[in-house]
């Protein structure tokens, strides 16, 4: 009874929702998207925030406690037990699964993911794993946007769409950020900017930072308020800065990569976790500085209070010093990547959003001591950390304008704006000199897996050109005579025969223009092999090559039809028609025209 009911309901609403234009739908979903997004990063947000409250409530901020070591493993531990037994798929990177579901697997993102991230990522930082929260709920939002566009059966461009709009509400809903919660969506999933796009994202984004404000307090958010004008003639130091920052960036992008890869080639789950949880465990014992996001450490230097870290660590036991002062923050930055790496690397679920954060805090915080104990100058260590942290997001993550406007979001105004547009500049200017894409983008950049801003590249990008091989081609032999080639070509629709040995290595092509005058002379079918009318091709497609390998052949060459083979051994072959059949009806799909 309750069942037929529910599938009444459920064809009257979906009648109505027929009914609707498909615009105006998709800002309606866009509005859904971004509040359900925003209540997941409120609950994600809580969850670690009082998680990591009730375990350390009882012990005090110094390194020493013997729970700094212990909680770090125990989550790294419990965590991957959950996603191995329960989730049973892979859910680390969060921002790179999103970017691989919309170039490889059209936009379709597991449902599980509405959930599984929170949980994980939540026993993960709530037990002092050092990274952030915000990949995993990017992740949760662009999956939620995924399966509303789904459910409602919109097309590849507006489930894409809705994609954005969960990243960009769950960016906007954890930092109250609307702006940069847009633009993250722009720069770092390279969404298309039109304004059939940038209405629902604007939807979104305010809809998710509206029930943050009423959801969130500050006790669970990074913001600070910047008050006084800026002092132009800091102008220069912003500038070093911003090189300083992108040197850093470059370190923790190629650092995290390699750790990460070394990690993955430990094949024993059990030792992973163990060696992982272990480099965790002691790094978060020596600088509890290190224990879960790292934003209490940050909010400590913007508040003036550089010197009360300082002495929660085993490092105020060597001395009080200005250079041990400078060593212990030097650590904070060599080693906070270490231990962000090894807590995803172990089988940890976060991000690298908030250690990048914290990376660009610390070293803002450090060039300006530096330069105001050496350089005799004043430099304000707060807006020095706030720009560091511009710095650092800008360069790593490849996204110079998420940096600008979200640190002017959480400052609650814009009178740091330019310092952050020049540092951030500078920063990402100085990183592609090193790295050519994000720390995002770079693996699926290799795989040739990157959707950009270039329609072209990217229909290329969604491209699985191995689908339109033709396998049904019958093939000859070259020891055949004309008789024989003559009753293959009555039991085929096809004006193409593959030429293969016994082995099926490929070693020519018959043409049907090519027998025609001679298929109805009998006399001629024991005496004439299909090795005098065979030709080869002049190119061959190998099944590893990429789709722009495959579109230049055709360019390049006079035919219609090209041989595919695996090392050697016959595939099939691909016809210019399809291929470039297929590449219309994507483009269109993809620029919705």
């Amino acid at each position: 009874m309750a069942m037929s009911v529910m599938k009444s309901l459920r064809r009257i609403f979906s009648e109505k929702i027929a009914e609707i234009d498909q615009t105006r739908l998709v800002y309606l979903l866009s509005l859904v998207v971004g509040l359900i997004s925003s209540l997941a990063a409120a609950v994600l947000k809580n969850s670690i925030h009082y998680t990591g409250k009730i375990l350390t409530g009882g012990i005090t901020p110094e390194s020493g406690s013997y729970h700094y070591f212990i909680y770090p493993i125990l989550g790294i531990f419990l965590t991957a037990l959950f996603v191995k037994y329960i989730v049973k798929d892979n859910i680390e990177h969060g921002v790179s699964r999103v970017l691989h579901a919309i170039s490889r697997k059209k936009s379709r993102i597991k449902s599980h993911n509405n959930w599984t991230s929170l949980l994980a990522s939540t026993v993960t930082i709530g037990f002092g794993g050092s990274v952030g929260a915000e990949a995993p709920i990017v992740l949760t939002g662009s999956s939620i946007g995924s399966t509303v566009g789904r459910y409602f059966g919109l097309n590849y461009r507006y489930v894409t769409l809705l994609i954005g709009c969960g990243a960009a509400g769950a960016v906007s809903g954890i930092f109250k950020a609307p702006i940069a919660g847009i633009v993250f969506t722009l720069e770092v999933l390279l969404l298309d900017l039109t304004m059939s796009s940038i209405v629902p994202l604007l939807i979104s984004s305010v809809t998710a930072a509206t029930v943050a404000w009423f959801l969130m307090g500050d006790e669970v958010l990074l913001s600070f308020t910047i008050t006084g004008p800026l002092n132009m003639q800091n102008i220069p130091w912003y500038l070093l800065l911003g090189v300083i920052t992108g040197l850093v960036s470059v370190y923790f992008t190629r650092l995290t990569l390699f750790i990460e890869a070394r990690y993955k080639k430990i094949r024993n789950m059990y030792i992973r976790i163990l060696s992982g949880g272990l480099v965790v465990g002691i790094l978060v014992f020596l600088f509890p500085a290190f224990y879960g996001e790292g934003y209490d450490a940050i909010m400590l230097l913007l508040k003036g209070e550089s010197v009360s870290l300082f002495q929660n660590s085993l490092f105020s036991r060597l001395g009080s010093g200005y250079l041990v002062f400078i060593l212990f923050f030097l650590c904070l930055i060599l080693l906070k990547v270490v231990a962000s790496s090894s807590t995803t690397g172990a089988g940890g679920v976060g991000g690298i959003f908030a250690p990048t954060l914290f990376l660009g805090g610390m070293t803002g915080f450090l060039t300006a001591s530096i330069l105001n104990e050496f350089a005799l100058i004043d430099l304000p260590d707060n807006r020095f950390v706030l720009v560091g942290m511009a710095g650092t997001m800008s360069a790593v993550m490849h996204a110079p304008l998420t940096a600008i406007f979200l640190i002017a979001e959480i400052t609650g105004g814009y009178s740091l704006l330019i310092p952050l547009i020049i540092t951030s500049t500078i920063a990402y200017i100085t990183i592609k000199g090193f790295e050519r894409h994000s720390i995002y983008h770079i693996q699926l950049a290799e795989r040739g897996e990157l959707i950009t801003h270039d329609k072209n590249q990217a229909v290329l990008t969604m491209m699985d050109w191995k689908k339109e091989i033709e396998r049904d081609l019958i093939t000859v032999h070259a020891s055949d005579n004309l008789g024989e080639l003559v009753k293959t070509i009555s039991k085929s629709t096809r004006n193409i025969f593959p030429v293969v040995d016994e082995y099926n290595i490929f070693q020519g092509v018959v043409h049907l223009d090519d027998v025609r005058e001679i298929m109805f002379n009998s006399d001629l079918y024991d005496t004439v092999k299909v090795r005098e009318l065979m030709t080869i091709p002049p190119v061959y497609l190998d099944l590893e090559e990429k789709v722009e390998t495959v579109m230049d052949a055709f360019t390049k060459s006079d035919v219609w039809n090209l041989p595919v083979l695996d090392k050697g051994y016959y595939v099939g072959f691909v016809s210019k028609s399809r291929i470039f059949g297929t590449y219309r009806d994507l483009l269109v799909q993809f620029s919705g025209e």
